[in-house]
């Protein structure tokens, strides 16, 4: 039986963080075949998921799981959120929130949203390895990362 390539859908502007990513997901025993559609920004991504037609989206890629950063060009990772969550094939992928936002409305928000982790990206990188898998295995609960150990 054929084994399914776990799919992510990585939502990030800048390359040097995108590698640390890449890196952190090679590094997770559960996730170490996947493969990565790496975006630029939250435009990218909705045409990764629905295509380039903005009328009447079908969702024509589902990822296992969405890694985002909130802030990007052209259209951030707050405005993508709500977007996903208001279409019925899409708002249950499991999203995970990697930013270097401090912000408390930015966290309170995300959630809002339903994010299934928030994570900062001053974590240590075992800690993003770790909520990765725990992201896609389902057994993600309301964590929040900042360099400490939940």
């Amino acid at each position: 039986m054929k084994e399914t390539k776990v799919e992510i859908l990585l939502v990030e502007d800048n390359p040097d963080d995108a590698e640390l990513v890449m890196m952190a997901l090679e590094q997770n025993k559960n996730i170490a075949d996947c493969k990565i559609h790496f975006v630029k920004d939250g435009i990218e991504a909705l045409q990764y998921l629905f295509g380039p037609e903005d009328e009447d989206p079908t969702l024509i890629n589902r990822p296992h799981l969405i890694i985002l950063d909130l802030y990007m060009p052209r259209l951030d990772g707050l405005e993508f959120l709500k977007k996903i969550r208001e279409h019925p094939d899409a708002k249950n992928i499991p999203i995970v929130v990697l930013t270097a936002s401090e912000k408390k409305t930015d966290w309170i928000t995300s959630h809002s949203l339903g994010i299934d982790c928030y994570i900062h990206k001053s974590v240590d990188f075992n800690q993003f390895v770790k909520a990765t898998g725990w992201a896609l295995s389902g057994a993600v609960e309301e964590k929040t990362f900042y360099g400490h150990q939940y």
